[in-house]
């Protein structure tokens, strides 16, 4: 799956599979922490890595990507600093290259332009994520 092929136009809820793997390159437009959720009981936090075809795309031509905090331990654990301000640091507004795994994150759908278009208040292109990234590099 490609950043093109997630940002196609129409309802994409049955358009992929959780068990596909993606490889998506694009500009890092934004990095945050997420809210508290009850899949990291409440403790941790995702950070959402915004990715886009333009360092300027507007929020509903975004894709979210996340390290979850697993993944950020395991990071930790090779020698890596994966923590939201390192990874601001090191690839906001870069064109970047990341790899991991499909999820449709159902509680986002009404929020994204591919299921709900031109609703006021979509923050992000689809309810597709790379969720968790399991490696990512500066490509340029």
């Amino acid at each position: 799956v490609t950043l093109e092929g997630l940002l196609q136009p129409g309802n994409d809820q049955g358009r992929w599979l959780t068990s596909r793997a993606a490889r998506i390159e694009g500009y890092v437009v934004s990095i945050g922490e997420a809210g508290v959720e009850l899949a990291n009981c409440y403790v941790r936090r995702d950070i959402h890595i915004n990715v886009a075809r333009t360092p300027d795309a507007p929020v509903t031509a975004q894709v979210v990507l996340e390290v979850t905090p697993p993944m950020q331990d395991w990071a930790r654990a090779q020698g890596w600093d994966w923590s939201a301000d390192t990874l601001k640091r090191d690839l906001l507004g870069r064109w970047c290259r990341f790899e991991g795994w499909l999820f449709f994150d159902t509680t986002h759908a009404g929020e994204s332009e591919s299921i709900a278009p031109g609703r006021e208040g979509n923050w992000r292109a689809t309810a597709w994520e790379v969720h968790p990234i399991t490696r990512f590099e500066v490509a340029r």
